[in-house]
């Protein structure tokens, strides 16, 4: 009797709780849905060019599944090589075929290499298969070259998330934000106190972080570390501002957990751990609202193709955004706590 009795009262609690039942039931459905579009998508094909080939060559390449673009001069094709038009640019060069690889994803550029032995194998015996040139990265680079940059954003805005959410979170549940309230002191500067509090450890983390991968791991570097540390502090800034603001529509740590598939595990998807030119064209576009999108591309554009400030400053302006605008959101969450 007594067991039945607490077996009652807990699926009492479950059943008044909507936000446990929506995670136990929904989440999943949600989480199992998008991994279907991401991994269901069509195959990856390699968008390569060429220079001064034989027309044959180009269909060859593309009845081998490559998407080919012909280019009058070098200087038009190693562009669109620079800004990732292509991941590849096939030309001769004192009468041989060679080929230069983007690099940076060493699974693209793998299958690039499958396309020519398929288009230009060996033929009567002899290999006519291209001298391969890289414009990033080398030879021997692994996946963890390739995809460890999203990991040193994914791990700082992750583990920031929950920091900020549950210590947020116990301000609240202690009193000790409400209280605080009760002083002159506006919403703003309440935030703006949170936000440089809990900065101080999320730098030191995002820090930390950067070091220990590049230096310890010995990931491919290739840019600044001072811009990696700087897309690192924005990206844990960001989660910082959207922990404390998430924070406010959770009453306990379990609540702060169950945003985790909501908001956290899309932005895995969408960080460039999976190729996005696989997934369908709307898919494609639900990047664009994840910060971790800007923060992967950032840091990827830094260590793996050497690029600066100026080649990511779409990115971190984005970023800068999304805290302000999470930041302001803050401000207004305040309204529900007691009025100053």
């Amino acid at each position: 009797m007594r067991s039945r009795a607490l077996a009652l009262r807990i699926m009492q609690q479950f059943v008044r709780d909507k936000r446990t039942l929506a995670l136990i039931f929904i989440a999943p459905l949600l989480v199992l849905t998008l991994m279907y579009f991401v991994f269901n998508g069509k195959p990856a094909e390699p968008d390569v060019g060429v220079i001064d080939m034989p027309a044959s060559v180009a269909a060859k390449l593309e009845s081998a599944g490559a998407n080919v673009t012909t280019y009058d001069d070098r200087e038009a094709g190693m562009e669109a090589l620079r800004v990732g038009e292509l991941d590849a640019l096939l030309e001769i060069d004192g009468g041989n075929p060679y080929v230069v690889l983007e690099g940076s994803d060493p699974a693209v550029s793998k299958g690039v290499q499958i396309v020519l032995q398929q288009a230009m194998g060996e033929e009567g015996g002899g290999s006519i298969l291209p001298a391969i040139r890289y414009l990033h990265g080398k030879v021997d680079m692994t996946s963890f070259d390739s995809f460890g940059p999203v990991l040193v954003g994914f791990f700082s805005f992750f583990f920031v998330f929950l920091l900020a959410g549950v210590s947020f979170l116990r301000e609240r549940t202690t009193g000790t934000l409400e209280r605080l309230l009760a002083t002159p002191i506006r919403r703003g500067e309440v935030v703006v106190g949170y936000l440089t509090g809990f900065g101080l450890f999320t730098l030191l983390q995002a820090g930390l972080i950067a070091w220990y991968a590049i230096y310890v791991l010995g990931l491919y570097m290739e840019g600044s570390i001072w811009l990696v540390l700087l897309i690192n502090l924005l990206l844990s800034l960001t989660a910082l501002t959207l922990g404390t603001l998430l924070s406010s529509f959770a009453s306990s740590e379990f609540q702060i957990i169950q945003f985790i598939p909501i908001v956290i595990v899309p932005q895995v998807f969408f960080s460039g751990l999976f190729s996005l030119e696989t997934m369908n064209v709307w898919m494609q576009k639900l990047s664009f609202l994840m910060p971790l999108y800007y923060g992967a591309d950032a840091l990827r554009g830094i260590m793996i193709r050497g690029e600066g400030l100026t080649d990511n400053l779409v990115n971190v302006l984005v970023l800068l955004g999304f805290s302000v605008l999470f930041a302001l959101l803050n401000v207004a969450a305040l309204r529900k706590q007691r009025s100053i």
